[in-house]
């Protein structure tokens, strides 16, 4: 469950989180430089312009890194921490849902979604190959 004291109520990250909140997973693109940006921001931090603006990326990438935490099954048992490369550039630490977390695999093909869970939308990724959990 979120704490609603730390989510911003203004800004480009609200603005970020109700787009998520819609089930529409948005990352920046800067016009000034024509890099893309995640997590968002107010300045390009490549060349530090203000002309940002949301866009929706493919959602494809490929995973760069991955681990497996550990819980007891009460708790919720195992899951994946993976940071994953999207095709437009830019890195994101996520989850890849649709696999066992010990067979998520670095260089892995994964494809974005959002999920939604007591109204806060949140970015996942499927495997786009292998099979599923």
């Amino acid at each position: 469950m979120s704490n609603p004291a730390s989510t911003p109520s203004t800004g480009i990250q609200a603005r970020h989180q109700a787009e998520l909140d819609q089930g529409r997973f948005l990352i920046q693109h800067c016009a000034g430089c024509g890099q893309h940006l995640y997590y968002p921001r107010e300045l390009c931090p490549h060349c530090g312009s203000e002309a940002l603006s949301l866009v929706a990326p493919v959602g494809t990438g490929t995973v760069y890194s991955t681990t497996v935490i550990r819980r007891k099954p009460e708790a919720g048992g195992d899951y994946n921490v993976a940071l994953v490369d999207l095709d437009e550039g830019v890195r994101l630490m996520s989850r890849v849902s649709n696999l066992a977390p010990g067979a998520v695999a670095i260089g892995q093909r994964v494809q974005a979604r959002v999920q939604l869970s007591e109204g806060r939308g949140l970015v996942l990724f499927d495997a786009l190959t292998g099979d599923a959990a």
